[in-house]
């Protein structure tokens, strides 16, 4: 009969390890498991213990309603066109008593006086409805903030300074002055500065081409991170027909004005034209046949016909060395500008408010456009007399302004470079001699 080996025999050594291991693992879970369940009980049973008790809460502080309130509420307006002060508080619900009494402040009577469009007003009403806190702006870089009660109004001065930024413009001309320089960046008041700098020199209603270039350096006005407006224009260079023409603004005398590179003004001694708006409608001829006496009879100055009332400004700085009626020239005025140098002004329908003796800027107002003395029609008949001789004055060479010299060029010089050397990046500027 054979011989059974019984299976527990077959087992290796690695057999009986690996089943004591398993023994000894099921032995350690039996022990941890209840162990588990009952702390889950505990935790639970613990859970439900738990009971919610209502705490006092700490009384409230008293709230002061002034302490509360987070400043005044401003209710702001801008003026309308053509609006007054007396609309912008009754449109507000504002006595007319209490505009009267706001008037009597020095400070306020002439800002809001003369109220311009876009001005802003701040009105402040307390919880009764009355007006309690007015603010404006008596300029650009000062505010004024009234307190009004029962008893009496006080101000504050607010500061609100004005930071300059300098900002640069370039252009081309393509179809004209004005709306190339607004596409450059322009505004209206700084292309009119540009023109009037260079108005001597260039005429922009003939000479104007395209290709023309221009370069413009000039301010802008910032508050508190705003921009305000733009400023004056600080230099600026123009190519016309191929010959650049430069102009820096410099102050002499306590007022601006725009040079050339070399220091000399731009504005000459004389202007050509000394009034707006106006045909040439004569000119200088010394065997014109006159329109009313029919006989043959020089023309020694050019007529400019517009309408009456058109101011006529002096030509030049002078002294005014006549006014009134001379036989056919009607009311007349005549300016003596030195150095052997008079203009007249004939045919006027009145006068300006100079008088002989009295000192006048090139520009001023000396009368205004008539028809008096023999006169076809509203006219200014304008003569230029060197040493008592007639000249043409649409051709006579007009003498140059004196430049600047020694200490007053050497500041023009400083004062001005930092704007040359803005027009030599943006453009590289070839100046012209002038």
């Amino acid at each position: 009969m054979p011989y059974r080996v019984s299976p527990l025999r077959r087992w290796s050594r690695e057999h009986w390890i690996l089943a004591g291991l398993g023994l000894s693992l099921g032995a350690l879970v039996a022990t941890i498991v209840p162990g588990l369940a009952n702390a889950v009980e505990g935790t639970s049973h613990d859970v439900d213990a738990r009971t919610t008790l209502a705490l006092p809460l700490p009384p409230l502080a008293a709230v002061d309603a002034d302490a509360a309130d987070t400043g005044p509420l401003w209710q702001t307006v801008h003026v309308r066109s053509g609006q007054t002060l007396g609309a912008v508080f009754e449109e507000m619900g504002v006595p007319a008593t209490v505009m009267h009494r706001v008037l009597e402040i020095p400070a306020a009577k002439g800002p809001l006086s003369r109220l311009r469009e876009g001005a802003e007003l701040a009105f402040e009403f307390g919880d009764d409805g009355q007006l309690r806190g007015l603010r404006f702006d008596r300029d650009e870089a000062n505010r004024i903030e009234l307190r009004i009660d029962a008893e009496a109004i006080t101000q504050t001065l607010i500061e609100r300074p004005l930071e300059r930024r300098i900002m640069i413009a370039s252009g081309e001309i393509t179809s004209s002055l004005y709306a190339d320089g607004a596409r450059a960046g322009l505004s209206n008041n700084a292309i009119n500065q540009m023109a009037n700098a260079f108005s001597y020199d260039i005429d922009f209603s003939r000479d104007l081409r395209d290709g023309d270039q221009f370069q413009v350096v000039y301010e802008e006005l910032w508050r508190d991170g705003e921009r305000v407006r733009a400023g004056d224009v600080v230099a600026a260079s123009f190519v016309n027909r191929g010959t650049e023409y430069t102009a820096l603004r410099f102050e002499r005398n306590g007022k601006y004005e725009f040079f050339d590179h070399t220091g000399r003004p731009l504005k000459k001694s004389f202007m050509r034209m000394p009034i707006e708006f106006a045909r040439l409608s004569s000119r200088f001829n010394p065997n014109r046949r006159h329109p009313i006496l029919g006989t043959v009879r020089a023309h020694r100055g050019v007529d400019y016909a517009a309408s009456p009332g058109t101011p006529i400004m002096s030509a030049g700085d002078g002294r005014v060395s006549f006014v009134g009626w001379q036989n056919g020239y009607g009311r007349t005025v005549v300016v003596d500008h030195g150095r052997g140098h008079t203009t007249l002004y004939a045919h006027m329908s009145r006068f300006g408010s100079y008088k002989v003796g009295q000192q006048v800027q090139q520009g001023g107002v000396i009368g205004y456009v008539g028809s008096t003395g023999l006169a076809s029609g509203p006219h200014l008949h304008y003569e230029f007399r060197v040493n008592g001789a007639h000249r043409d004055p649409l051709t006579v060479t007009m003498p140059k302004p004196e430049p600047l010299t020694g200490a007053e060029l050497a500041r023009f010089q400083a004062a001005t470079a930092p704007a040359m050397a803005q027009l030599r990046r943006i453009g590289g500027v070839r100046l012209a001699s002038r």
